[in-house]
């Protein structure tokens, strides 16, 4: 019986911890103005965005993202065994350049929170799987992040549901 109690006990006490580690993310503070200005953009499009930030663990410049010149990878959206998006992860090399780093954080926080996967191979935007001049997007920054937002798939969902309600509603002919 005093062996239940304590069980029962001890469940009462570690359950707010449970639900407190559940409703944080650890957000390194040289990404924070990043993500709040991609925010902005999610908002300024009717984006929601608030659930997927806490399906995440952390935010987070490391140091353990491969960094050979054959082989850089600048920024990962770090998943689980079964996909689910754990953390978002952007290499230390990128905060060589405020601008590199700006369109490596937006990339990789378009992978998690506007569902995108590439837009292509190299073609100068932010989506590209590879691109040979950050600068260059860099220059043209208001058209890339407009694209972003109005080619992203959560954009075109969001519009593609708004047009078939107002077409089921019968305001459209």
């Amino acid at each position: 019986m005093k062996r239940s109690l304590f069980i029962l006990w001890l469940v009462f006490i570690t359950q707010p911890l449970c639900i407190k580690a559940q409703n944080t993310v650890d957000i390194d503070g040289r990404l924070q103005p990043l993500l709040q200005e991609f925010f902005k953009q999610c908002d300024k499009y009717g984006i929601e965005y608030n659930s997927k930030l806490f399906q995440l663990e952390k935010i987070d410049i490391v140091s353990d993202l491969p960094t050979q010149e054959t082989a850089m990878i600048l920024g990962k959206v770090k998943r689980d065994a079964t996909g689910k998006a754990q953390s978002i992860l952007i290499n230390w090399v990128a905060m060589l350049d405020p601008e590199i780093l700006k369109v490596v954080a937006f990339h990789e926080f378009a992978h998690h929170f506007l569902d995108y996967k590439h837009s292509c191979g190299d073609c100068n935007e932010i989506m590209a799987e590879v691109n040979i001049s950050y600068f260059d997007i860099a220059r043209d920054w208001e058209n890339q992040v407009a694209h972003l937002f109005l080619s992203s798939p959560a954009y075109q969902k969001k519009r593609n549901t708004l047009m078939a309600s107002t077409y089921l509603n019968g305001s459209i002919p």
